[in-house]
């Protein structure tokens, strides 16, 4: 009796615990941050080696990494964001970041989990002073020139768009070639330069500031001193022009040298790099991707820890060095890699000149409500007024308006 009585005994704590053996295991299962990226499947061995990375150290969490195809990006991404059952963290572009935010779907970041990073950088982050995205990686273009045309030319290479304006007929008139291709009506392109005279709002939109930029481009193009295309193209047929040696020089990220080389070696060799065009304010501009928590996501605090870890000194510089872009984080950019280069690698050069430019990116120009929408905005303007259909100012009082009504 007394054996029947224990055994009775240890079925029934063996059946008690077995529930809580299984709770146990199914929250390690459910402990899986969600992890999308955009066409990072090229960087496969340096992605999984960072994740196996994170798991050694972090045994509790467990990061399934899923590549998503760049031009289905930010489809899927509204529509996982919407769901209840979104990824934790989403590599993104800060337009549609700031979208995600403006619609109140993504995770607030704490300010001081951010402190590693380019300060510049997180603060164009900023929607409404918080932030909702965290910094992976910049490219900043550098000005990549034909050093056969400036010589003929017997000029420098100009340094603001004003030089390049008092530059582009001498140019022309001696190498019968066109000082550049400026892709105005490109996304956001005519923005950013409106940027660097501190014109980024529909109250300053029609000034007689930004009145003087958009001339000084019409002036340009009705003296057919830059391509007819300037208000059609893009940067890829700016470097396909700059490739053909038909323009003297093209503002690309330090990237684009490498297809230069492989494409034009004869151009190549000929070709240098110097610091991006400025405006007024003499600050630069920059790309970036960065990553996002969606509000619903359920592990937000695991999905923080491994992006932090993803975009740490050691790894940013590892990705660097694969692919040439400009790191973040601040102890990443102090790194010889970002400081110092041999006057035969121009490809280090335009590094180095990059991650300077990061120094000097204030005042940012930041994503706003219908920013697509805005840009189209801008772009059309543009074509209207350098095609002269009407008065530079009429257009910008009617674009101030548009803008205005866009954001409210």
């Amino acid at each position: 009796m007394r054996k029947f009585l224990l055994i009775f005994i240890i079925v029934f704590l063996l059946i008690l615990t077995a529930p809580l053996s299984s709770l146990k295991n199914h929250g390690n299962n459910e402990n899986e941050v969600i992890f999308w990226t955009l066409q990072m499947s090229d960087f496969s061995d340096y992605m999984n080696g960072v994740i196996r990375d994170f798991e050694k150290e972090n045994p509790e969490i467990k990061i399934k990494w899923i590549d998503v195809p760049f031009s289905e990006g930010e489809k899927r991404t509204l529509a996982s964001v919407l769901s209840d059952n979104p990824p934790d963290l989403i590599n993104l572009n800060p337009d549609f970041s700031a979208t995600l935010a403006q619609k109140g779907t993504l995770y607030e970041i704490p300010p001081e989990s951010l402190t590693d990073f380019n300060d510049g950088i997180v603060e164009s982050l900023k929607y409404k002073g918080k932030l909702y995205a965290i910094p992976w990686y910049a490219t900043s273009a550098v000005t990549i020139y034909n050093k056969d045309i400036f010589k003929k030319a017997g000029i420098n290479v100009p340094k603001t768009y004003e030089e390049l304006k008092n530059s582009a007929e001498i140019v022309k008139v001696k190498t019968n070639s066109y000082i550049f291709l400026p892709n105005i009506t490109e996304n956001d392109t005519m923005l950013r330069i409106l940027n660097k005279y501190g014109i980024n709002s529909h109250e300053n939109i029609n000034s007689k500031k930004s009145a003087e930029v958009f001339d000084m481009f019409k002036t340009l193009y009705q003296k057919n001193l830059i391509p007819k295309e300037s208000i059609t193209q893009t940067h890829r047929e700016a470097l396909e022009k700059y490739m053909s040696g038909n323009i003297a020089l093209f503002q690309a990220g330090a990237n684009f040298l490498n297809m230069i080389k492989e494409n034009a070696p004869s151009i190549y060799a000929v070709t240098d790099v110097a610091p991006q065009l400025t405006g007024a304010l003499g600050q630069n501009d920059f790309s970036l991707m960065n990553f996002v928590i969606p509000q619903k996501a359920k592990h937000k605090k695991e999905a923080l820890k491994f992006a932090l870890f993803l975009t740490n000194e050691e790894n940013q510089l590892e990705l660097a060095k694969l692919t040439n872009i400009i790191a973040t984080n601040k102890k990443a950019l102090n790194n010889d890699f970002y400081t110092i280069y041999d006057d035969t690698n121009l490809m280090a050069k335009a590094r180095v000149i990059s991650a300077k430019q990061l120094d000097k990116v204030e005042p940012v120009l930041k994503s706003g409500r219908n920013q697509k929408d805005i840009n189209n905005l801008i772009n059309a303007s543009v074509q209207e007024i350098l095609l002269d259909k009407s008065d530079t100012q009429t257009v910008l009082n009617k674009v101030s308006q548009d803008w205005k009504s866009l954001i409210d």
